[in-house]
């Protein structure tokens, strides 16, 4: 996806959960609802990307 491999990505939802804990000051539970939530709503508005995605966010 767009050159990166897997880690690169991994590292990169890392560093949003990240900045969604210090930028709006969410607790990690909250950080991970929010990913969880994003990641639910692609794959419902964009199923043919739901493999990338669910690889990005290590969804289902």
């Amino acid at each position: 996806m767009f050159g990166l491999n897997k880690d690169n990505v991994s590292g990169q939802v890392n560093e949003l959960v990240e900045r969604l804990k210090t930028d709006v000051n969410l607790t990690d539970e909250q950080a991970q609802k929010v990913m969880e939530t994003i990641r639910t709503f692609v794959v419902e508005k964009y199923p043919m990307l739901s493999g990338a995605v669910n690889g990005m966010f290590g969804g289902k």
